[in-house]
């Protein structure tokens, strides 16, 4: 029996979605989450979980995530595990690109479905492609910048498309923590979740703790107040005169997106008052490249950035190596380094700078992510030792 191409046994498998890389290359995929079209750079994801973590992660602001696990969806979403803070701010991820459609949540906690949640935070989805190929290719060439598309009909101007992924500038020398920052000072005093308890709330802080939102996420925010700190966040812009005012035991240096030096035109003066001031300081991410900029250090754009939940971290204080979670395109130029800065934890991947401290003064920074937790809990002792800075501090 021959099959004709109006026979519904055989159904239309007409792409409704596109992913569009910068050097004309088109990627055909079916559509999922929201309609319409984003433009940003493309990056691989490695972790097999905390998709939704991931997707709200304000850091990857600018970026499509291709996640290298191929079954996403599998606990569906809820309202707890969301990072951003500013809800009406730019979402996180501008796009996601999956191997296979999502899958149906089968997880008690899950109150929404994977692509009835990216509907509803805009943003845009494909799946169907071979993710495994795409990573390949940004491991040999480099993240590529790209536009993605859904459309319902499939219909799309692929000229147009190809336009704007070729004429898009890029991540380098672009600041995009305004799109993620807060627009004024909130305080903060939710602690970590617990088995069947969910989350506690701080009653009884022992520090006064300034953290600079350049795109911080929640759970940062927990485990300051988890080690007794009830936090002011304040927006990016805000000046050290302000910060200090508020006489804190220590300010904290929030993760973010886009390129450090961009940010640091208005941040680093900032953080080089605080610092003179002597008030112990704790960077995360974005917040560890603007520190070691702030010392005289540069940062540079990655190959292809670290974006997983398994990277393997050594402390060189301790010998000690750690699984963490990473989320960075920019890293500090471990060779650009002043004497005074010290260089505290290493990646194993491929021995980019992950860590500094300054010398006789109570400031350190780690450019992985500490409070993401992807199994082991390897690093919350770096939430411990600012406490314990802030208390010797206050004890001198």
């Amino acid at each position: 029996m021959t099959q004709h191409d109006n026979d519904p046994a055989w159904p239309d498998h007409k792409p409704t979605a596109l992913l569009v890389l910068a050097d004309g290359t088109v990627l055909e995929g079916f559509g999922l989450g929201a309609e319409g079209h984003a433009v940003g750079e493309v990056c691989f994801n490695t972790a097999m979980t905390g998709y939704e973590e991931i997707l709200t992660d304000p850091s990857y602001a600018g970026q499509l995530i291709t996640f290298t696990f191929p079954h996403i969806g599998n606990v569906g979403t809820n309202e707890e595990d969301i990072e951003t803070v500013n809800m009406a701010a730019t979402p996180g991820a501008r796009g996601v690109i999956l191997r296979t459609a999502i899958t149906d949540p089968s997880n008690y906690r899950a109150t929404k479905h994977l692509d009835a949640w990216l509907k509803a935070r805009g943003i845009i989805g494909l799946s169907g492609i071979d993710t495994r190929a795409l990573t390949a290719l940004i491991r040999s060439k480099g993240m590529p910048n790209a536009v993605i598309a859904h459309s319902k009909t499939g219909e799309f101007d692929l000229h147009g498309l190809k336009e704007e992924a070729r004429e898009w500038p890029g991540l380098e020398g672009m600041d995009l923590v305004p799109m993620v920052t807060s627009g004024q000072r909130f305080t903060w005093d939710e602690t970590p979740w617990l088995w069947d308890k969910g989350f506690g709330h701080q009653e009884s802080p022992e520090f006064n703790v300034v953290a600079i939102d350049y795109g911080i996420k929640r759970n940062i925010l927990r485990l300051l107040a988890g080690v007794g700190c009830k936090v002011t966040v304040v927006p990016a812009t805000t000046s050290a005169e302000d910060i200090l005012a508020m006489k804190p035991d220590g300010v904290f240096l929030s993760n973010g997106p886009g390129d450090p030096a961009a940010t640091g035109k208005y941040a680093v003066p900032v953080i080089q008052d605080v610092i003179k001031s002597g008030t112990p300081t704790f960077g995360i991410c974005l917040g560890h490249q603007m520190l070691g900029l702030a010392v005289g250090a540069k940062t540079k754009k990655m190959h292809q950035g670290h974006h997983g939940a398994n990277h393997p971290v050594k402390d060189e204080t301790t010998g000690k190596v750690e699984i963490t979670s990473m989320n960075h395109g920019f890293a500090v130029d471990e060779k650009t380094l002043p004497k005074g800065a010290t260089q505290t934890h290493i990646s194993l991947f491929d021995g980019s700078n992950c860590g500094i401290q300054l010398d006789g003064k109570p400031v350190f920074s780690v450019q992985y992510h500490p409070e993401a937790s992807p199994g082991p809990r390897d690093s919350h002792y770096l939430f411990q030792r600012f406490a314990d800075l802030m208390r010797q501090k206050k004890s001198a």
